[in-house]
């Protein structure tokens, strides 16, 4: 878990500092820019100049250059110092005083009244880095006394110190440190935190200064980092809460100092580096004889008792890359992380999406491809540095150069895999799986054409299924490198609609034929054949279609006709006519007859030349199954269904061409008799039903289906012939049933037709062509069907009749309501045919509007209008 953070470099060595004198040691140091103080036991304060000094190799030095020194005549080590850079003084600790020197001259600074500045009987001090003052010419400052449970709270200014605040404290104080109005102390036996402004106090955990020196270290804002028994660094916040775990250093650690985002503590023999992030120990550095260790804005110095180093922390990308190389991805991002917000921002994003990324190759080394693709997608990785660690994948054309310095320490993938075939599989579907997340997506911005080109050639090697969808959906795989890659793999098939996707449908269809002519292998689509034909039905290229239809026509007419049949009708009638269609396909038989039964059955097109030409190819189909030996007898009930039915539903064709072509075919008389009827010569028709296939069925469905779009009237005429056809001589003066090998057919015909269909018939027209012999028995049902018939007819006239007479009222009614006025009629008026009075509201007017007596229009009534034309005034009244 080690890494290497810091540095440790001389800064002052021993002769510079002492030079023979042996008994010399340093006992305290302060650094305030360049400028180091150091204080030594024989009372001495040496200035020295710290330069930073960088080697052609990049390495940093320190070098130092002694300025001037100081005897303070006290006869004592001096203890403690503290710079105070805007006052231009350093506050010294010597023999239990704080006093003030100059820090050029390091003369006492006389107060203002004329005697030195001096704070008597002080164990320790320090100073508030974070001021609640905000006097620019003044430094707070906190001091522990000797004898006294207090905490003193001074302002010190440039010629004197000012008392602002004394705080009582359970116990005599031995450390402390100031943030603030708190204080973090170190007790005889505990730590606590006492805010000065309100007194308040919070105890935080035992500890026993008695047995080691207590270390009281301000870190952050309101944040300290305390020496805990066992070994522990605890860090405290204002409120006495611990916001980090804790570090676990030595028991005999003498100083500490927090160099985000690490802890260095100093023990006896060794400096130890702890991380603030993950708590464990990160490095160790031997170092004898040590007994300071303090940071210095950011700059940690370390003293022995004869000499000061600097531990210099090494960049922070330097100690990542470390990690890194030893593989300790999740280190190396925490520590970047928790570096954040001491990284410029823009910095911090650049070196953060490069470690995510180098972090990313790692774990694709390791073939830990969940962790590489989540570490790739938030790095924003280029995915050509990933396309280009596969060989022959990206395009020969690709500009793509790998990032410098490299983000990983592959050649390529065979390099990575030494050979490992399962393991290079394992690499191809995991890029397979990323790239096709990725490619439409924003990381594919600007690259389109290598990721896709890499993904169609990954997808054809590994005869994925997603090939075909890639090449079908909107790609952007660069024709030059994908055909030889395709055809290298035997994918014609998707060559074909590679060749289609850049606009070259015409070496689609080549290469697609190719493959269906089987001059190529590919068993990508076994209904290739079907593929081409729907490819051309939706192709807008005219030519195209027209130069391919007559290879599909031969290949598979049925099929290919579709061609044709599955166009629009828009399309069909602008591009691809049918008289067109029609003349390309006269010798394709098979297909034409399917491309006339789409404009005639589906499309209905009322053209007398399609109907009549599918009707003839209908017939010739028929003769031709008629003809052969032995009679496909199957084919010919089917081929004579179609005829029939296209004879009886279509009214377009010729029927007299068609009957010419039939001409001494005694095989098609059903046929002959459909055309007979188109014809209107429904005698011949009914005869060849009747007499020559003696289908009584046939002959009755004949005068329906016939008669069907026509009136009652027609109908009826024609039912009557069929009748008489049944009972008619045939010119012997015998019925031609009696010549009739089933001499009883005809008659039972008639009588079967007149009971189905009674409706039909004139009942007076059927009794008078009926033979004499027949009994009434026999007519029964036509006879009770024809008067039951004629009844309801007659009662539903005479209902109909009195409806109209009642709606006929009713208007004439609506009509004197809406047209006569009232006619106001009194005692004082008289009626106009007796003269008297009108005693009562019975009143009837006359045309004209003249009231009258009812009883007096009754009398006159054959003089006067009918009463159907009186109007009842007596509402009016």
């Amino acid at each position: 878990m080690s890494v290497k953070a810091f540095e440790l470099l001389p800064a002052v060595e021993r002769d510079l500092l002492m030079g023979d004198k042996a008994r010399i040691n340093i006992e305290c140091i302060e650094c305030c820019g360049k400028h180091l103080y150091v204080g030594t036991n024989d009372c001495f304060i040496h200035h020295f100049l710290l330069n930073e000094v960088t080697s052609t190799k990049g390495r940093l030095n320190y070098s130092a250059q002694k300025l001037f020194h100081k005897y303070l005549g006290l006869k004592k080590p001096v203890a403690e110092l503290r710079a105070a850079s805007a006052l231009e003084r350093l506050i010294v600790l010597c023999d239990g005083v704080v006093f003030l020197v100059d820090m050029v001259t390091l003369e006492n600074v006389p107060s203002a009244s004329g005697g030195g500045v001096r704070i008597r009987g002080v164990t320790t001090f320090c100073l508030n880095e974070n001021p609640v003052n905000d006097d620019p010419f003044g430094v707070e400052m906190g001091v522990l006394s000797l004898k006294r449970r207090t905490v003193q709270i001074y302002m010190v200014y440039e010629d004197r110190v000012q008392l602002v605040k004394e705080v009582s404290t359970p116990e005599q104080p031995c450390a402390v440190s100031l943030d603030g109005y708190f204080l973090c102390l170190a007790l005889a036996k505990q730590y606590m935190i006492l805010n000065y402004k309100t007194e308040a106090a919070q105890d935080l955990f035992p500890y026993n200064s008695g047995e080691r020196k207590p270390i009281v270290k301000r870190i952050a804002r309101e944040e300290f980092l305390l020496a805990a028994p066992g070994g522990l660094g605890m860090f405290a916040n204002a409120e006495g809460a611990s916001q980090r775990p804790p570090v676990n250093w030595s028991e005999s650690v003498i100083g500490a100092a927090v160099c985000f985002p690490y802890v260095v503590a100093l023990d006896d023999s060794f400096i130890t580096i702890h991380s603030m992030l993950d708590q464990h120990l990160k490095q160790t550095l031997s170092f004898r004889d040590g007994n300071i260790l303090q940071d210095f804005e950011g700059k940690v110095l370390v003293a022995s008792t004869k000499a000061v180093y600097v531990l210099v922390p090494l960049p922070l990308e330097g100690q990542i890359q470390d990690l890194l190389a030893s593989h300790r991805v999740e280190e190396a991002l925490v520590l970047l992380e928790g570096a954040e917000i001491n990284i410029p921002k823009e910095k911090f994003l650049v070196l953060h999406t490069r470690i995510l990324q180098q972090a990313g190759f790692i774990h694709f080394g390791q073939l830990q491809f969940v962790e590489a693709k989540e570490h790739f997608r938030k790095g924003q990785l280029d995915v050509r540095e990933l396309i280009s660690l596969y060989p022959l994948l990206l395009p020969v054309s690709s500009s793509f150069t790998r990032c410098h310095p490299p983000l990983h320490e592959f050649a390529d993938l065979n390099h990575l895999a030494q050979g490992d075939q399962e393991k290079i599989l394992k690499c191809k579907k995991f890029l397979i799986s990323y790239l096709t997340e990725v490619r439409s997506t924003h990381v594919a911005n600007g690259c389109r054409e290598d990721v896709d080109t890499a993904l169609l050639k990954l997808y054809a090697e590994q005869d994925h299924e997603s090939l075909l969808d890639l090449l079908v959906s909107d790609n952007a795989c660069l024709l030059a490198d994908c055909v030889p890659w395709l055809e290298k793999h035997h994918k014609y098939f998707a060559l074909g609609l590679l060749y289609h996707s850049n606009g070259q449908d015409l070496a689609a269809l080549q290469m697609w034929i190719r493959v269906v002519d089987k001059e190529l292998e590919d068993s990508t689509r076994p209904d290739l054949f079907e593929y081409i034909i729907d490819f051309l039905c939706h192709t807008a290229d005219q030519d195209l279609v027209w130069k391919y239809a007559d290879w599909a026509l031969h290949k598979n007419p049925t099929t290919a006709v579709h061609i044709f049949t599955n166009r629009s009708v828009d399309e069909a009638e602008s591009a691809f006519k049918p008289k067109d269609v029609i003349t390309y396909m006269e010798k394709h038989k098979e297909a034409l007859l399917v491309y006339l039964e789409h404009l005639v059955l589906e499309l209905k097109l009322e053209e007398e030349q399609f109907h009549t030409h599918l009707a003839v190819l209908y017939l010739e189909r028929v003769l031709f199954l008629l003809s052969e030996s032995p009679t496909k007898e199957e084919q010919l009930r089917k081929s004579r269904e179609k005829l029939q039915s296209l004879l009886r539903v279509s009214e377009l064709y010729g029927a007299q061409h068609l009957l010419d072509k039939m001409d001494n075919c005694e095989q098609l008389l059903l046929e002959r008799a459909i055309l007979y009827g188109k014809l209107e010569d429904h005698d011949k028709a009914l005869h060849i039903l009747v007499h020559k296939l003696k289908d009584i069925k046939a002959a009755e469905a004949f005068c329906i289906w016939t008669s069907s779009s026509r009136d009652s009237t027609y109908r009826q005429k024609l039912f009557h012939r069929l009748l008489e056809i049944y009972l008619e001589d045939n010119g012997t003066g015998k019925s031609p049933s009696a010549q009739c090998s089933n001499s009883g057919d005809l008659e039972m015909a008639a009588v079967d037709l007149l009971n189905r269909h009674g409706e039909l018939f004139d009942p007076v027209h059927v009794l008078k062509a009926l033979p004499d012999g027949w009994s009434l028995q026999l007519l029964r049902p036509f006879l009770s069907r024809t008067i039951r018939a004629s009844m309801h007819a007659s009662r539903t006239s005479q209902i109909a009749l009195g409806l109209a007479h009642s709606e006929h009222l009713q208007l004439l009614h609506d009509k004197v309501k809406a047209t006569k006025k009232p006619i106001a009629v009194s005692t004082k008026k008289g009626c106009h045919l007796c003269h008297n009075t009108f005693n009562d509201t019975k009143v009837v007017c006359l045309p004209g509007g003249v009231p009258v007596h009812s009883h007096c229009a009754a009398q006159r009534i054959n003089d006067s209008p009918t009463k159907r034309q009186l109007t009842d005034i007596s509402e009016h009244t």
